[in-house]
């Protein structure tokens, strides 16, 4: 009998209003070339925040579901409905994957934005790392949770390699990530210490454009969530 019971998936706003895009393609109330409303009549029509709407335009934009024109807002991409359909759906399904195939992508993607950073990095880079490093230590040093202080590090790593696609793919599985790592309380005074220590030793080497000893002190520093994922037991989190 258990077996005929099925596992609810809780579903973000994000995912909702993307559903209802995606319902108004297939249903041909949205075609390619129209406009969507503006956020915030759209926020107002559907009653959420602006930041939902925001989020979801964002990630459809990114996978070229959503276009946005100069002086003519955001409209359908030029793709037919079930090229369109489809890869809504896959934008959704990518929402519900497990932990381990995330920490499995953000390990590839922040090893070669490392490896780049110390290559291309400027002196204004170093700059912005050192500053997210220095609002990471002061937010734990205040026994406060840094997810957000966490993410800029990595994202300012990212814009040093000079890839912006490597940001924008960052953008997208990491803060879900981390989030996900914080509400597991994985981490505990003994780990924040050893945190810290390994995004400096990741600065340093930055610093110095060692783009083998940074790829060697990244895929350490990310040993251990990696690790942590693979029992296979942990699934990403509601926004």
């Amino acid at each position: 009998m258990i077996e005929n019971f099925n596992q609810i998936k809780l579903e973000t706003p994000v995912d909702k209003i993307i559903k209802q895009i995606r319902n108004l393609i297939t249903s041909g109330q949205l075609r390619s070339g129209d406009r969507l409303p503006a956020e915030r009549q759209l926020a107002s029509t559907l009653g959420v925040s602006r930041s939902y709407v925001r989020d979801a335009i964002r990630k459809l934009e990114f996978y070229g579901i959503l276009r946005t024109l100069p002086q003519s807002g955001t409209v359908i991409s030029g793709m037919g409905i079930t090229a369109l359909e489809g890869l809504i759906t896959d934008v959704l399904a990518i929402e519900e994957t497990d932990f381990a195939s995330l920490v499995e992508t953000r390990v590839i993607l922040e090893v070669n934005a490392a490896t780049l950073a110390a290559q291309k990095r400027t002196p204004e880079d170093i700059v912005a790392l050192k500053n997210a490093l220095a609002a990471y230590e002061s937010k734990l040093s205040q026994t406060q949770q840094a997810t957000e202080e966490d993410l800029l590090f990595h994202l300012k790593i990212a814009e040093a390699s000079k890839n912006k696609v490597l940001k924008s793919l960052m953008l997208i599985i990491t803060p879900d990530i981390l989030k996900s790592y914080a509400e597991l309380k994985v981490c505990n005074s003994t780990t924040v210490q050893k945190t810290i220590q390994e995004h400096q030793e990741i600065l340093d080497f930055i610093i110095k454009q060692d783009a083998q000893g940074v790829e060697i002190a990244m895929n350490n520093h990310l040993e251990e969530v990696l690790n942590f994922s693979k029992n296979g037991s942990h699934k990403i989190s509601s926004k």
